[in-house]
């Protein structure tokens, strides 16, 4: 045998040796966070969507629909004032003038309407008409069901007619619905329902967060302790 080889039993023995600590260590983490799976990512977390497309279409002019209803403010006429439910047939019955087909005006000529036919009655009516869309308002929130909104209102107003999301909820990616067609929108809690396509009959649906979003503190709270556990078991 060559000088300076050693031989095979002058070799010391480390098939029964363990890793080192370190080294184990350094194969465990990656594992720990891999069997997390895709939650570990921004998406998993929550993280906020930015609304386009659709979304930032408005509804012009306030378009009355079917479904909708008509809030009715004749200055010193409480009698005359109220809020006005469309038919399906897109029909109004409106104090002292009777049943009015109101579908597809928007909001400004309908006022100018009802100023020449309430002035057979009134001098110089002073009116004021705003047009509420009829929603239903699901998911993670406190009272889910059906409520009437105003433009004006952002998509935290609505949710607010609804006790407010729960817990859970994800309330910057809120889902704007039509029933049966047209894609899912998702809006922020500062979107104003005027500057979205919503109609009569649409849901705002609050998703809830992920298990793991939810139990994050849980879940890092575990991997270290065992993180802790393996390094106290491999060191001795």
């Amino acid at each position: 045998m060559p000088a300076g080889v050693k031989s095979p039993a002058s070799m010391p023995q480390r098939l029964g040796r363990a890793p080192l600590p370190g080294a184990m260590l350094r194969l465990l983490i990656p594992a720990l966070v891999l069997a997390a799976g895709t939650a570990f990512s921004p998406a998993g977390l929550g993280a906020q969507e930015t609304v386009g497309g659709p979304a930032a279409t408005s509804d012009p002019g306030e378009i009355v629909r079917p479904g909708d209803l008509i809030r009715l403010k004749i200055w010193r006429e409480p009698d005359m004032s109220g809020d006005i439910a469309v038919d399906e047939a897109g029909v109004a019955t409106l104090p002292r003038l009777g049943a009015w087909r109101v579908a597809n005006l928007p909001a400004d000529s309908l006022k100018r309407m009802l100023i020449r036919g309430y002035s057979k009655y009134l001098r110089d009516p002073a009116i004021d008409v705003t047009v509420l869309r009829r929603i239903t308002v699901l998911g993670a929130v406190r009272t889910p069901n059906v409520y009437h909104v105003e433009p004006t209102m952002t998509v935290a107003d609505a949710l607010a007619l609804a006790g407010g999301a729960a817990p859970d909820g994800k309330v910057d990616q809120v889902e704007l619905r039509r029933r049966d067609r047209g894609p899912v929108i998702k809006l922020t809690r500062q979107t104003r329902l005027a500057d979205t396509p919503i109609r009569s009959g649409d849901e705002l649906f609050v998703p809830q967060r992920s298990w793991f979003s939810r139990n994050a503190g849980l879940v890092f709270g575990g991997i270290g302790t065992a993180v802790s556990v393996l390094y106290f078991v491999f060191r001795h």
